[in-house]
C-alpha cells in the first residue's frame, strides 16, 4: 500500500544521525550515495526515481543505465548533481565523507544513515522505504531479512576469526563495524575486536592473535586465490577462505541474500570438525 501522494508538499523526518530532513513526498529526484542503498531502491520498486549514482553502485546492473554516475562515495561530482536538481539525497556516515555530505546539505535535502549492527540497518530499510512512499515493502522487506537471521544457528564457542579487507599494509575490520555484527551472527568471534574499527595489523599481530578462520574478502580489496598462501605462512593452523564481502558488509535488500550465505558457510566448511 502507497502512502498518500501529498502533491510534494514536505515531509519532515529524521535520519539514523538525529537530524531533520525536510523532503518533497514522494521524492521524484534520488541521487544515492551509497551501492547497497542503490540497491535498495531499485528492490523497493524506486529505480525509475533514482536519478543519481556513484561509479561502484553496481547492483543492480541497469543503474548504470538509467541513473546518472556522479563520482565516488568520497568525491562527489557537485555540478553532475545540480543539473539532476535532486529532491533528496541518501547517503552514509561512514561510506561518504563530511566535507562533501555538508556541501550538499546546503543546497539539497540529504538523509543519513549510520549502521553497525543487523537492526540499524532494518531500520534504515523501512525508513528509507517510508520516505519514498512505500513503506508496506518496506516492512516486508524487513521481515523477511529478520526471519532469515532468526534461522541462523551459530556455534558455541564462537570461532576465533579474522577478517581480512586490505593488503598492503594489512586491515580488518574489528570492533563497532557492521561486517563484526555480521561476523557473530555467522558464528564468528573477531580476535582483532578490541582494536577499533578498520585497524593495521602486522604479520606479528595476525600470528599471536591465532585466529582459527582467516576470512579474505572480495572487496574492498579483491583478495584471491594466490594471496591465500602469504596468510598461510604465517598463520599455517587456521583455515583461510575467500568470501563474498557484499554479503557480510552490504546493509540494504542484499541482506536477504545473508544468512542462507552463512548457512552454505557452516554447512559446506566445517567451522571446527566432529572431533573437535
Amino acid at each position: 500500500m502507497r502512502l498518500p501522494n501529498y502533491s510534494g508538499l514536505p515531509l519532515t523526518i529524521t535520519d539514523q544521525l538525529g537530524r531533520r530532513v525536510a523532503v518533497p513526498f514522494p521524492p521524484q529526484r534520488i541521487v544515492s550515495l551509497v551501492p547497497s542503498q542503490t540497491e535498495l531502491l531499485f528492490d523497493l520498486g524506486l529505480g525509475n526515481r533514482v536519478a543519481g549514482i556513484t561509479k561502484f553502485c553496481i547492483h543492480p546492473p541497469e543503474a548504470r543505465q538509467t541513473a546518472t554516475i556522479i563520482g565516488g562515495t568520497k568525491n562527489f561530482d557537485f555540478d553532475k548533481i545540480k543539473a539532476l536538481k535532486p529532491d533528496l539525497i541518501i547517503g552514509n556516515k561512514e561510506e561518504n565523507y563530511q566535507a562533501g555530505i555538508e556541501e550538499l546539505t546546503a543546497h539539497y535535502p540529504v538523509w543519513l544513515s549510520d549502521i553497525s549492527t543487523l537492526p540499524q540497518a532494518l531500520d534504515m530499510i523501512k525508513r528509507v522505504a517510508f520516505i519514498a512512499g512505500e513503506k508496506e515493502r518496506g516492512e516486508d522487506m524487513a521481515t523477511e531479512i529478520t526471519a532469515s537471521f532468526a534461522s541462523l544457528t551459530a556455534p558455541q564457542p564462537l570461532i576465533p576469526a579474522a577478517y581480512f579487507i586490505w593488503r598492503k599494509p594489512y586491515m580488518v575490520a574489528a570492533s563497532s563495524t557492521f561486517i563484526n555484527d555480521m561476523l557473530s551472527r555467522a558464528g564468528f568471534r573477531n580476535v582483532f575486536a578490541g582494536l577499533g574499527r578498520y585497524p593495521e595489523i602486522t604479520s606479528e599481530q595476525l600470528r599471536a592473535a591465532a585466529p582459527e578462520r582467516i576470512l579474505l574478502s572480495s572487496e574492498p580489496y579483491p583478495f584471491g586465490e594466490k594471496h591465500v598462501a602469504e596468510l598461510q605462512e604465517i598463520c599455517p593452523a587456521a583455515k583461510i577462505q575467500l568470501v563474498d564481502g557484499e554479503l557480510f558488509s552490504w546493509y540494504g535488500s542484499r541482506l536477504r541474500l545473508s544468512a542462507a550465505y552463512f548457512n552454505r558457510l557452516l554447512r559446506d566448511n566445517p567451522l571446527r570438525n566432529t572431533a573437535a
